[in-house]
């Protein structure tokens, strides 16, 4: 099909598609709690655009943030204010306007609400106050970077969402220390002014053998998803500016057993006479690609040399 034809045919199509939704079931009173674009104003769903357009409010986590997205698709429904500061309250003024038969929706900045995100408590009054509470999924930032790095399988799926580390430096390292021992990937979310001290934290409780997915600025334009060791990770973003800004994801990948006795002995041999010449990271790299040996094996063994 051409450009051109597809162009002419798309409204005729959407316009299909949005009336198909529009003649779901509503169920009327009932929270809607409708996951929003984490970056791109095109990953709006159908049926989260038609949930906006049908509630009577949208209680938004910040109507600031959210006035960009309503208006970009055209929903004119009024907005209230549900944030981490006011929760308990607002959470009875919805309940309110649910006892009058409305239809009310709940957004947070982006992605979904109460997964990270306020809302939480307001789902649990919604729900003891005994209406239904209707989930409409989209966009999440912890499967996006899951989908990008590609840290599980359909033979292993596992996974751990940890949210934010602690911001000061000692409770922070406690509970990379505490998530880290698990035996699956850990994502973890993280600001642009603190994921460097933070990686750096994972660098000194993890070692430099343990790799790890960084992704920023999720499904906009300057996307980027980086795996790497934690012994290159500093370099790595000391290498260009730009790494350390936007919104991060990181995921810290389950800890390989590293043989360093199963080494060729002519690897082994590379990496000893290395090591008497540059940095543990350095050597690990140089003999990696000298002699194709696996890079956590020679941190093992880099390690266990250090240690004798």
């Amino acid at each position: 099909m051409n450009d051109d034809k597809q162009a002419m045919e798309a409204p005729v199509t959407w316009k299909r598609l949005a009336e198909q939704v529009a003649g779901q079931h509503w169920p009327a009173p009932a929270l809607y709690v409708v996951a929003t674009p984490i970056g791109n104003l095109g990953d709006l769903g159908l049926r989260a655009w038609q949930a906006l357009r049908q509630c009577d409010v949208i209680a938004a986590e910040d109507t600031r943030s959210s006035r960009p997205l309503l208006d970009a698709w055209d929903i004119r429904t009024p907005l209230m204010a549900a944030h981490r500061h006011n929760e308990a309250a607002a959470a009875e003024a919805i309940v309110q306007r649910l006892e009058a038969g409305q239809r009310v929706a709940l957004v947070s900045d982006a992605g979904a609400p109460a997964v990270s995100d306020p809302g939480a408590r307001i789902v649990r009054r919604v729900r003891e106050a005994g209406f239904p509470v209707v989930p409409v999924p989209g966009p999440s930032a912890v499967i996006t970077a899951l989908m990008g790095a590609g840290v599980t399988s359909d033979e292993n799926p596992a996974f751990v969402f940890a949210g934010f580390p602690p911001p000061k430096q000692g409770a922070r390292r406690k509970w990379l220390q505490r998530w880290s021992t698990l035996p699956a990937p850990v994502v973890m979310f993280e600001s642009p002014h603190r994921v460097r001290a933070t990686v750096g934290d994972l660098l000194a409780v993890c070692g430099p053998a343990r790799r790890l997915s960084v992704a920023r600025e999720l499904t906009k334009r300057f996307e980027h998803i980086e795996t790497l060791w934690l012994g290159d990770a500093a370099d790595w973003f000391a290498a260009d500016s730009h790494r350390s800004q936007g919104e991060f994801v990181l995921i810290l990948h389950e800890e390989e057993a590293a043989e360093a006795d199963d080494l060729d002995p002519q690897a082994a041999a590379l990496l000893e006479a290395l090591l008497e010449l540059m940095s543990v990271r350095d050597a690990v790299k140089v003999a990696a690609k000298v002699s194709g040996a696996p890079r956590d094996a020679l941190y093992a063994l880099a390690l266990k040399r250090g240690e004798g």
